[in-house]
C-alpha cells in the first residue's frame, strides 16, 4: 500500500509539472500541490469508509447517467390498470397507475442528485461567504451578521423549509433547490468564521497587512485556501442533507411536481398504502436508495473529515 501510494503521490506530480513546464516557478508549486493531492487522496483510499462511500456514489451516478440505458421505457408509461407485484417483466412491481416502479426509481436517482449537488452549492456559497465576512470584518458588523445567522439556527431546518415552500408556492424543481438551498448555509457560515477568526491572527496574515495588501486580496490569497479543505468537509455531507430534506418535502407533498424524484415515488407509494396492500417493493425500494444515497455521501463525509483532521487520522 505504501509503495502505491508513493506512485500515485510521483505520477501526479509529474504530470502536473509537464503540464506547466512553460513557468518554472508555477511548475514548482503546481507539482507541490498535487503532491499534496496526492497524499490526501492515499490517505482517503486508506480508510474503510472512504471507499465504500465513494463506491456507492458512483453507483448511484451511474444509474442517474444511464438510467435510460437500463431501463428502455418511460417512468410514465402504463403498463396496466392495477397495481402488480414484482416479476420478470417488471422488477419492483407496477404502481397504481400501472406505471413501472423499476423505471421510476432508477429516473427518479437523478433529480434527487441534482437537487443534491446544486443545493448545496448554494448553501456553500452563502455560507463561505458570511463565514469570510463576518470572520475577517469582527466588530459590530460580526455581531450583526452572527445574530441573523443565529435566527437561522434556532429555527428547525423543516419547519423553515416547509414555511418557505408555503410561501413560495411554487412547487417546481429550480424553487426546491432554493428552497433547501437558502435554508442550510447557516452551519457553513459558522464553521468558516470560526477558522477565519483563527488564521486571521497568524503571521502571515499581519505580514500581508504590512505590507498593504488589500482586504480582498488578504481573504482571496490567504485566508479562503486555508478554509477550503473544511469547506469541502462540509459539502458532502450537506449534498446527504439536502437529498433528505428533498425527501421529506416530497413525503409531505410540498416536493417538485415537474420530475419524478426518488421522494415523490415514496410518497406516492405511501398515499397508496404500499406498505400495507403492497407491492411492498413499490415502498421499500425507493426508500433503500435514499437510505443508501445518504450512507454514501456520509461514509465519505466522515473519511474526509478524518483525512483533513489529524487528531483522528489513525496513526
Amino acid at each position: 500500500m505504501k509503495k502505491k501510494s508513493t506512485r500515485f503521490e510521483k505520477l501526479l506530480e509529474g504530470t502536473t509539472r509537464r503540464v506547466f513546464s512553460f513557468n518554472p516557478v508555477l511548475s514548482e508549486k503546481a507539482g507541490l500541490s498535487a503532491r499534496n493531492a496526492g497524499r490526501t487522496v492515499d490517505f482517503f483510499m486508506a480508510t474503510w469508509m472512504g471507499k465504500t462511500g465513494l463506491a456507492i456514489i458512483i453507483f448511484f451516478i451511474a444509474i442517474a447517467i444511464g438510467a435510460r440505458l437500463f431501463v428502455p421505457y418511460d417512468q410514465y408509461a402504463s403498463f396496466t390498470d392495477i397495481q402488480k407485484s414484482p416479476s420478470w417483466e417488471h422488477w419492483f412491481g407496477t404502481d397504481n397507475k400501472g406505471r413501472d416502479v423499476f423505471a421510476q426509481t432508477l429516473h427518479g436517482t437523478g433529480p434527487s442528485l441534482i437537487i443534491g449537488f446544486v443545493a448545496m452549492a448554494m448553501s456553500m456559497f452563502i455560507g463561505t461567504v458570511v463565514g469570510l465576512a463576518s470572520g475577517y470584518w469582527g466588530g459590530w458588523k460580526d455581531e450583526l451578521i452572527m445574530r441573523i445567522n443565529d435566527v437561522f439556527l434556532s429555527i428547525p431546518w423543516l419547519v423553515l423549509m416547509i414555511v418557505i415552500a408555503s410561501i413560495w408556492g411554487r412547487q417546481d424543481l429550480f424553487s426546491i433547490i432554493v428552497v433547501i438551498g437558502i435554508t442550510g448555509w447557516s452551519t457553513t457560515a459558522r464553521i468558516v468564521r470560526s477558522q477565519v477568526l483563527s488564521l486571521k491572527t497568524r503571521q502571515f496574515v499581519e505580514h500581508a497587512k504590512a505590507i498593504g495588501s488589500s482586504e480582498w486580496h488578504i481573504i482571496r490569497k490567504h485566508i479562503f485556501p486555508n478554509v477550503v479543505p473544511l469547506i469541502f468537509a462540509n459539502a458532502i455531507l450537506t449534498v446527504a442533507i439536502a437529498i433528505l430534506s428533498e425527501s421529506t418535502l416530497s413525503f409531505l407533498r410540498l416536493g417538485p411536481k415537474d420530475v419524478v424524484t426518488l421522494g415523490k415515488v415514496l410518497e406516492e407509494a405511501y398515499a397508496w398504502n404500499a406498505a400495507t396492500v403492497g407491492p411492498y417493493s413499490w415502498i421499500i425500494m425507493p426508500g433503500l436508495c435514499i437510505v443508501f444515497i445518504v450512507l454514501g455521501f456520509t461514509f465519505v463525509g466522515y473519511a474526509m473529515d478524518e483525512v483533513l483532521n489529524p487528531k483522528l487520522r489513525k496513526r
